[in-house]
C-alpha cells in the first residue's frame, strides 16, 4: 500500500475539518471564557496541541501500512485521531474556569498576593490533562476488565449528561442568538448527517456548512473587525515542567480528581470502541498499543503545554469508504501543526467565526446522547435518562454560578451559604443542586448502573453500587462542597455523612428485597 492514495485527500479535508473545529474552539473558550492572553495561547497551548497531533498521527499512519504489509492489503484505513471534544468542554468548564473564579476572588480578598488567575487555570488544565493521559496509557491494559465491570447505559448516559449540557445547550443557545447563521447550518449538518446524502461533486457537508456559515456570518455581521495583526514567527514547543511541578504542588490534581478520573476512563472506553468500529470495518488493530499510544498523545501535550487530551475519533468506516488510507492521518498532522506553530489560528479564527462550525459541535452532542439511547437494550432507557439528569443538574449549577457572579459585579452578594434560604424560598433547592454538581460524573455512573440492575432484577448488585456511593460520599468524592471565595469547590476527604447515609440506606433495601418483596404482575 503506497503512504499517499487519491482517497487521502478527501479523507484528510474531512479529518482536518473535525481538528480545526476544535482548534477554533480551544482559540475562542480560552480567550473569552477563560481569559488567556494571546502568547499563552500562542506560545504554550497550541504548541502543545501540535505535539500530541504529530505523536498519534504518524504512529496510526505507521500502524496502517504495517498492517497492509503483514495482510497484503492495500485497503488500510488509518485510524483517525484528533482532540478529544467532550474533554475538552470538561476541562474547560469543570476545570479551569473554576480554577479561575477561585483565583479571581483570592486576588479580590488579597489584591498583593500577586496570584494570575488565567495562570492558575492553565496549571490546573495541565494537571487535568496529564491525569487523563495516565489513565488512559495505564487503562489500555485493563480495558477490557472495566467494559465487563460498568454497565453500557452507565458510561453512555454520564457521556450524554455532559454533552446535552456543557456541548448541545450552549451551542443551542447560540444557534437561536444569531438564527440565521446558526439554524442555516444546523439544517445543513442535519441535511448531510441525518440525511444520508451528499453534496454533488463529492464535498464533505462539514466543509459545505462551514464554508455557508462563514459567509453569513460576514453579511450579518455576527464577524466583524479588522483581521489582527499578522507577524510571522515560529512558536516551537517548550516543555512546561516548572509549570506542571507547580500545579502537582497546588493539589489541583485532588480537587478535581472527581472530573478527571471519569473523563479518562471515557476517554480510554470510547476510543476502545472506535478500534472495534475500525476491526468490524475491515481493519484490526491490537487494542494495547493504540490505547496506549492514545494516552502518550494526552501525556505529551501536557508536558508541552496544551490541557486538552487526545483521542481515537469516531468515523473510521466513514473515512476507508472515502478511499482515505495512511496519508490522510500524516497530512492531517502536517497541517495542523503549520496552523498551530506559525500562528495561524487567530487569523484563521477571525476568518472562520465558531458560529460558522458551531452546527458541527451541536451535532456531535446530539449523536453522542442518542447513542446512549441506541446502543443500550431498549429496556435499560430509564436507567439512560436517571444518569443523563446529574449532568444537566451540574450544567444548570454552572448557569446559576454564574448569574450569580454577575450579579457580583454589580454589588449583588457573591454566592455564599447566607444565600441558601433565599433560594429555598423561591422554591429552589440550590444546596442539592450543589451537593449534585460535585463528583456528578461518579453520581451519574452510579445512578445508571443501580437503574440497570434494578431493572434487570439483580437487586444484591444494585446494592453493591450504592454501598460503593456511600463510600465515595464518605470520602469526599462526592457530594461534599465549601463555600469558597464566592463559589463552592469540591470538599475532597470531608464526608458527605447525609448522602453516605442514603446510598447505604438503598443498599440495604436493594441486599434485602429478595426477602421483603415478590415479583409483581408485569402489567403491573
Amino acid at each position: 500500500m503506497r503512504w499517499f492514495v487519491r482517497g487521502d485527500i478527501d479523507g484528510f479535508f474531512g479529518l482536518a475539518l473535525d481538528n480545526l473545529i476544535q482548534l477554533l474552539l480551544i482559540n475562542n473558550l480560552c480567550r473569552f471564557v477563560l481569559g488567556f492572553p494571546p502568547e499563552l495561547i500562542e506560545g504554550r497551548i497550541l504548541p502543545g496541541v501540535a505535539v500530541s497531533l504529530i505523536v498519534g498521527n504518524f504512529f496510526y499512519a505507521w500502524q496502517a501500512k504495517r498492517l497492509a504489509a503483514r495482510t497484503g492489503r492495500t485497503d488500510v484505513c488509518a485510524l483517525p485521531y484528533g482532540i478529544n471534544t467532550v474533554s475538552l468542554i470538561a476541562h474547560v468548564f469543570l476545570v479551569m474556569l473554576p480554577a479561575k473564579l477561585a483565583a479571581e476572588q483570592m486576588l479580590k480578598d488579597n489584591p498583593t498576593s500577586g496570584i494570575d488567575p488565567a495562570r492558575v487555570a492553565w496549571q490546573a488544565g495541565l494537571v487535568a490533562c496529564l491525569g487523563s493521559g495516565l489513565i488512559e496509557l495505564a487503562g489500555s491494559f485493563v480495558v477490557n476488565w472495566l467494559r465487563r465491570f460498568t454497565p453500557r447505559a452507565a458510561l453512555l448516559s454520564t457521556l450524554s449528561g455532559i454533552a446535552i449540557g456543557f456541548i448541545s445547550m450552549s451551542f443551542f443557545f447560540r444557534t437561536f442568538a444569531h438564527p440565521v447563521v446558526g439554524l442555516t447550518t444546523l439544517g445543513l449538518i442535519l441535511l448531510t448527517y441525518f440525511g444520508r446524502v451528499r453534496f454533488r461533486g463529492g464535498l464533505p457537508g462539514g466543509l459545505i456548512a462551514v464554508m455557508v456559515g462563514t459567509a453569513l456570518s460576514w453579511i450579518t455581521g455576527v464577524a466583524s473587525g479588522s483581521p489582527p495583526p499578522y507577524v510571522f514567527a515560529v512558536h516551537s514547543p517548550v516543555p512546561v515542567l516548572n509549570d506542571l511541578q507547580t500545579a502537582l504542588s497546588a493539589q489541583y490534581l485532588l480537587n478535581y480528581l472527581s472530573v478527571i478520573v471519569p473523563m479518562g476512563l471515557f476517554n480510554l472506553l470510547g476510543s476502545l470502541q472506535n478500534i472495534e468500529s475500525a476491526e468490524a470495518a475491515g481493519d484490526s488493530y491490537p487494542a494495547a498499543p493504540s490505547l496506549a499510544v492514545n494516552g502518550l498523545g494526552s501525556v505529551a501535550a501536557c508536558l508541552f503545554g496544551s490541557c486538552f487530551p487526545t483521542t481515537i475519533y469516531i468515523g473510521h468506516p466513514g473515512w476507508k469508504a472515502l478511499g482515505a488510507r495512511a496519508g490522510y492521518s500524516i497530512l492531517n498532522a502536517v497541517v495542523l501543526t503549520a496552523v498551530c506553530l506559525l500562528g495561524l489560528l487567530s487569523v484563521i479564527s477571525w476568518a472562520i467565526p465558531v458560529d460558522a462550525g458551531m452546527a458541527i459541535v451541536l451535532w456531535i452532542g446530539l449523536i453522542i446522547t442518542a447513542q446512549a439511547f441506541q446502543s443500550t437494550p431498549r429496556e435499560h432507557a430509564p436507567a439512560v435518562v436517571v444518569g443523563i439528569l446529574p449532568g444537566l443538574a451540574a450544567w444548570g449549577v454552572l448557569m446559576v454560578k454564574q448569574g450569580v457572579q454577575i450579579g457580583a459585579k454589580s454589588a449583588v452578594p457573591a454566592l455564599t451559604s447566607d444565600l441558601i434560604p433565599t433560594f429555598h424560598a423561591m422554591d429552589n433547592w440550590i444546596d442539592g443542586g450543589l451537593a449534585l454538581n460535585e463528583g456528578f460524573i461518579f453520581t451519574s455512573m452510579i445512578l445508571s448502573a443501580i437503574t440497570v440492575a434494578v431493572i434487570e432484577r439483580r437487586f444484591v448488585q444494585a446494592g453493591l453500587w450504592c454501598f460503593a456511593a456511600a463510600a465515595l460520599s464518605a470520602l469526599g468524592f462526592m457530594h461534599s462542597y465549601q463555600f469558597n471565595h464566592g463559589d463552592t469547590t469540591l470538599a475532597l476527604l470531608k464526608p458527605a455523612w447525609r448522602w453516605a447515609t442514603g446510598y447505604a440506606l438503598m443498599g440495604v433495601f436493594f441486599v434485602a428485597a429478595k426477602c421483603l418483596t415478590e415479583p409483581a404482575d408485569e402489567q403491573h
